[in-house]
């Protein structure tokens, strides 16, 4: 048996070793699960498996260098660093630098952070000339940020009188202008922000089943840590693909 894999009990070999079919691995927290994705990772290179053929999406940068620098020790830097590996929303910022011209952007798109989406909402607010006391930036951005990871798009806003009556019963009726705009003047700088990078991602896998195809074809292997944790959107990305 290969050195790495003598490190794992019985209850961690088990999952490392299956090449193929879904699987879901549940344990407490400090009982390897990482470890074991790792390895896995590692045998499956071991295996034959391309690196170009494996995705593997985690919750932070930190966890995603630390999973690629153990993997490079077991096969390899040249090998380990064609892994397709990182966070969702890096990933899938990737995946629009290839893709995104699909949607009408360009491949250099600007990514807005918080503090850039937030000072964009807070012109826009201050453009339709309404009360920054009622419609405040910060409650604003969360709101908007909050359909963007339910995938309600704002055509789907316009669609949905739940949501337009909440709104106006927090005071807010115009929320869905606000969206709008914002979305547009976005579009129009070639700008995303954070939620958009799984919005977009989303709309791109949905809308261009031909894209969709080539990345379900290409990601043979997709191991995703913490699944447990993702949001909806996060979810039917990796469900689908």
């Amino acid at each position: 048996m290969k050195q790495y894999l003598s490190q794992l009990n019985d209850a961690q070999l088990a999952p490392t070793l299956q090449k193929d079919g879904p699987m879901i691995v549940i344990a407490g927290a400090g009982s390897g699960k990482t470890r074991v994705l790792t390895y896995r990772i590692a045998y499956l290179m071991s295996q034959g498996v391309d690196a170009f053929n494996i995705l593997a999406l985690t919750f932070t940068n930190k966890a995603a260098r630390e999973m690629k620098g153990r993997i490079a020790d077991i096969v390899g830097d040249s090998e380990a660093k064609n892994l397709w590996m990182g966070t969702f929303h890096s990933v899938f910022a990737k995946i629009l630098r290839f893709e995104g011209h699909h949607l009408g952007f360009p491949s250099n798109f600007t990514i807005y952070d918080t503090q850039d989406a937030q000072k964009l909402i807070s012109s826009i607010i201050k453009q339709l000339g309404l009360d920054k006391d009622i419609y405040k930036t910060k409650q604003v951005y969360s709101r908007i940020s909050s359909y963007k990871n339910s995938l309600i798009t704002v055509k789907a806003y316009f669609n949905n009188p739940e949501l337009m009556e909440a709104d106006a019963m927090a005071r807010r009726p115009r929320m869905g202008d606000i969206y709008k705009e914002y979305v547009d003047r976005c579009f129009k700088a070639g700008a995303m922000d954070f939620d958009d990078l799984l919005l977009r991602t989303n709309e791109l896998l949905t809308r261009f089943p031909n894209v969709l195809a080539q990345y379900q074809n290409k990601f043979r292997y997709i191991l995703v840590d913490e699944y447990q944790d993702t949001n909806h959107s996060q979810y039917l990305i990796a469900h689908g693909t």
